[in-house]
């Protein structure tokens, strides 16, 4: 099918223009100025996008769907979080595929690829969760490679269920350097977290607002450095998730300054929500935004550094970490952060966030005065793709790249609440929050999967991605 997108202005990492973009095959096949009449003369379909950005699709590196955690299951399933982050112009996700202890890898990975094959609306990969590190998986390591399977993560938190030993670490490590893969890191340290948290539960300390308190900034700096020295002796880049705590951003930016392969990302919520307004605050509402990092108090100044982190560059990637349960018990999916009133410690750890991102990050970046239009482009696009080995076939606009796009009105604005997302799940963490530009039309490799509000897309639509390797590495 041949599509025309003209009269906009087409922005990438690198790039503002005035240009139209002629699609086919589910390709980029051109972009140029003034052809627009003679392209649509032929074209079976034509996108009057005057007056609005053409951007590419963005691109999530971390989002977790049908996620087993604690004692429940993430409201959203493959279809339903892939149709909201189509709303809300994502047309890529990289979910993870989780090794139940004592089974292989290679377990894990098909039971993931069943959940999402036939389901998704956009086009999806895998990193691989390593939870049991032996002769065996290090093995599997390199045949998952093989599979498009790049990045694997492992958790220096939660003891007794995915958390590994340094030895561990250590050991994947090794492997990755050798395999050319990437190891990406919870950073917390888990063992400290747990006496703080029985501490606090036998204090009768049992708010929400004690998840914060019981993770401190120090436990967060203290693994990303641990992980950062470990990774210098194995040669292997490491790739920091979720990051929140000022602390650990200054030890990966140090680590990046000797020249060690680094990365970071931090995610909307750690830059627009905090302890002071959003968690402690009276009743059970601050459960909503329980997760893993945690969110932090504002007034330790975690949101400007994590911001000026992202202006320098020394956070690569703003991802979600999108892993939504219910505020309220659900007919469906019964009690999930309510399981956790009267002790913090039972509140599963996660929020939504997949549909939101991109939009978020305009207001508060573009329209906030922080960043340009291409940064914007950059850390939610461009970066995420190349980071993770999906450059240029996604992240951009150009020639040969698949045609993911996204027409974004600037002169449409709209309130954040509940009904105005597209989910499976009972709120949102922006709440309220006014947006200046809005998805207008989305593509997935050329089809119109989103407009007017509405997906039109087709289940099962989304591929699976086989990823390269990271393109930053030094």
């Amino acid at each position: 099918m041949t599509t025309v997108i003209k009269g906009g202005t087409v922005i990438t990492a690198t790039e503002t223009m005035q240009a139209n973009v002629l699609i086919d095959g589910g390709k980029v096949v051109a972009i140029a100025q003034g052809s627009a009449q003679t392209w649509a003369e032929g074209a079976e379909r034509v996108i009057d996008a005057t007056g609005k950005y053409v951007v590419p699709g963005a691109v999530d590196v971390h989002t977790h769907f049908e996620l087993p955690f604690g004692g429940t299951f993430v409201s959203d399933s493959f279809e339903s979080g892939t149709r909201a982050a189509a709303h809300g112009g994502t047309t890529t996700i990289i979910d993870f595929a989780v090794q139940t202890k004592g089974e292989p890898m290679r377990a894990g990975f098909d039971t993931w690829m069943a959940k999402a094959e036939g389901n998704c609306a956009i086009d999806y990969g895998f990193h691989m969760i390593m939870s049991d590190v032996n002769d065996d998986s290090l093995k599997e390591m390199g045949a998952l490679v093989e599979d498009g399977v790049t990045t694997f993560k492992l958790f220096m938190a939660y003891p007794g269920v995915l958390y590994s030993t340094d030895g561990e670490i250590f050991r994947a490590m090794q492997q990755a350097a050798e395999d050319g893969s990437m190891i990406m890191m919870h950073a917390e340290n888990g063992i400290a977290i747990d006496v703080l948290r029985e501490q606090a539960i036998a204090r009768g300390e049992t708010d929400p607002k004690y998840h914060t308190i019981t993770r401190p900034p120090a436990t967060e700096s203290e693994a990303v450095h641990r992980s950062l020295a470990l990774a210098e002796v194995a040669g292997a880049p490491l790739y920091v998730v979720h990051m929140s705590a000022k602390e650990g951003v200054a030890e990966l930016t140090l680590a990046r300054d000797r020249g060690q392969n680094a990365f970071g990302e931090t995610c909307p919520h750690y830059l627009h929500l905090s302890v002071e307004d959003d968690i402690d605050v009276p009743g059970f509402e601050g459960a909503k935004y329980v997760c893993s990092t945690p969110i932090r108090f504002r007034s330790e100044g975690h949101q400007e550094a994590l911001w000026d982190a992202l202006i320098r560059g020394d956070l690569q990637i703003v991802s979600t970490d999108h892993a939504d349960f219910f505020y309220d018990d659900d007919e469906e999916m019964g009690r999930q952060k309510r399981l956790g009133e009267g002790d913090f410690t039972l509140i599963p750890n996660g929020l939504p966030g997949v549909e939101e991102r991109f939009q978020v990050m305009y207001q508060e970046g573009v329209i906030g005065g922080r960043f340009n239009l291409n940064r914007w482009i950059e850390m939610c696009c461009t970066a995420p793709a190349k980071m993770m080995g999906l450059y240029p076939q996604k992240g951009t606009i150009a020639v040969g790249s698949d045609a993911d796009i996204v027409v974004y009105d600037p002169a449409t604005s709209f309130v954040y609440g509940v009904d105005t997302i597209h989910g499976n799940i009972d709120y949102t963490a922006y709440d309220g929050l006014e947006i200046t530009g809005k998805v207008d039309t989305v593509l997935s490799r050329g089809n119109v999967i989103v407009e007017n509000d509405t997906y039109i897309g087709t289940k099962g639509h989304g591929q699976y991605l086989k990823r390269g390797m990271n393109q930053y590495l030094v």
